[in-house]
């Protein structure tokens, strides 16, 4: 089985975001990697952190557990209220998103049925951009 591989960068726009590049593959063995990575960004003090899935090539159930429970790491609580409170507007995270991930693993995040609360981009700037503090 391939390995993960994950870099992490900093980009100081209107806020600080994180982002964690990942390539290889997303599955059972190397999901904690990518968990204890989002949880040492977040203890660091980030407060919004991207994915960038552009040389990501294999994302397996386990993979998406992952990518859930750093949706729900970087959900606030105020924000987990407003989310089973939100009737037909669907909560979209200002705080954690996707960036460039290939057909195949957009189509398993889509078909999963993440795009309703974390927000999906195939272009790095936009993606950075939509950060807003």
């Amino acid at each position: 089985m391939s390995e993960l591989n994950i870099t992490a960068s900093q980009v100081q726009g209107e806020v600080s975001v994180t982002i964690l590049h990942l390539s290889g593959h997303l599955h059972g063995n190397t999901e904690p990697q990518l968990l204890d990575r989002a949880r040492q960004a977040y203890e660091d003090g980030s407060k919004y952190l991207l994915l960038d899935l552009s040389n990501l090539e294999v994302l397996t159930s386990a993979g998406l557990r992952a990518i859930h429970n750093i949706f729900n790491l970087f959900t606030p609580q105020s924000d987990v209220e407003i989310i089973h409170q939100h009737g037909e507007e669907p909560y979209k995270s200002p705080y954690f998103k996707l960036v460039c991930p290939n057909p195949h693993i957009y189509y398993v995040l889509n078909i999963a049925g993440f795009r309703q609360n974390i927000p999906i981009y195939n272009n790095m700037d936009e993606a950075l951009n939509s950060f807003a503090g």
